[in-house]
């Protein structure tokens, strides 16, 4: 079975060079995974957003299309 470890960060002491890894403690976790679940959130909600623009877009087009208009004359627009 695999173990799951604590996720780490790591600190670099620009002095000396030195470089330490540390457990997040549980609030830290916490903070990461709100963190990621609002990233999230936030691609999902650009993604249906650009959808939504296509999809205007594309009813736009049928319209003029549907006036009689090229394609040439639809892309000049």
């Amino acid at each position: 079975m695999a173990k799951t470890s604590t996720p780490k960060k790591i600190e670099v002491n620009c002095t000396t060079g030195e470089v330490t890894e540390i457990e997040l403690t549980a609030d830290e976790i916490a903070q990461l995974e709100s963190d990621r679940a609002a990233a999230a959130a936030a691609d999902a909600e650009r993604l249906a957003a650009e959808e939504a623009r296509q999809a205007a877009k594309a009813s736009a087009q049928a319209k003029l299309a549907a006036l009689g208009l090229t394609e040439e004359e639809i892309a000049a627009l």
